[in-house]
């Protein structure tokens, strides 16, 4: 199966703490990867250098065999959600991913209503964003983050701090487009999100990636 992301021997510091020590990770074109770890372990920093948002001190990322830095800074056709996702607060859920969409300029204004409705947002509401629920600014993250059909997609808590109905939204949505064929990275403090969502899984813990073993499970189930 084809590796659409790579990681080679990166590492990572801020203010003289080593937070990645020479990551190497293959990720599979189609399948689902949760990476889980202590608050402040370095996950969102490695989702932010896959994105290209910072660079490594050392070591390559490669997305789809393109190398980061290279020739181009940011990936193409890559999804994110990381954090709390900024928008400008004054407009409304689809004036703001009318004007995200109109940075690559690919899609119609059907597309994104569309895509609104498939997240359980009304396109009709015209409620500033900065009135909206932490659930519905949730929804409206994941709903920019797959608008263009992104065919990877960087998923950062996604379930954080949501209701129960919310938190089930957003779950469906994510396995429809585990069965679309995306490419998933995900994060969330709940590890029996990961273990039901993702095909692999790894903790970063001291700086080093890992695959999960059978004492790791057992630290994270019990908090």
């Amino acid at each position: 199966m084809e590796t659409v992301i790579k990681l080679d021997r990166i590492s990572k510091e801020y203010d003289g703490i080593n937070i990645l020590n020479n990551i190497n990770l293959d990720i599979k074109k189609g399948s689902t990867v949760g990476i889980v770890g202590a608050n402040g372990s370095g996950k969102s920093v490695l989702f932010k250098l896959i994105c290209g948002f910072t660079s490594p001190d050392s070591g390559q990322v490669y997305i789809r065999n393109e190398k980061l830095g290279d020739k181009v800074d940011f990936p193409k056709n890559v999804g994110v959600f990381i954090n709390e996702p900024g928008y400008i607060s004054m407009y409304s859920g689809l004036d703001n991913l009318k004007f995200l969409a109109g940075i690559n300029n690919k899609i119609s204004n059907d597309k994104i209503i569309q895509t609104m409705e498939r997240v359980g947002l009304n396109p009709n509401n015209k409620v500033k964003v900065s009135n909206y629920s932490l659930g519905m600014k949730q929804k409206l993250g994941i709903a920019q983050a797959i608008m263009e059909d992104q065919d990877i997609l960087i998923l950062d808590e996604p379930f954080n701090a949501l209701d129960y109905k919310t938190y089930q939204d957003i779950k469906e949505i994510i396995k429809e487009l585990q069965k679309e064929g995306r490419t998933i990275l995900l994060t969330s403090h709940n590890f029996e999100d990961i273990e039901q969502l993702c095909d692999n899984i790894y903790v970063i813990d001291n700086g080093n990636l890992k695959i999960i073993d059978e004492e790791s499970i057992n630290i994270y189930k019990k908090r």
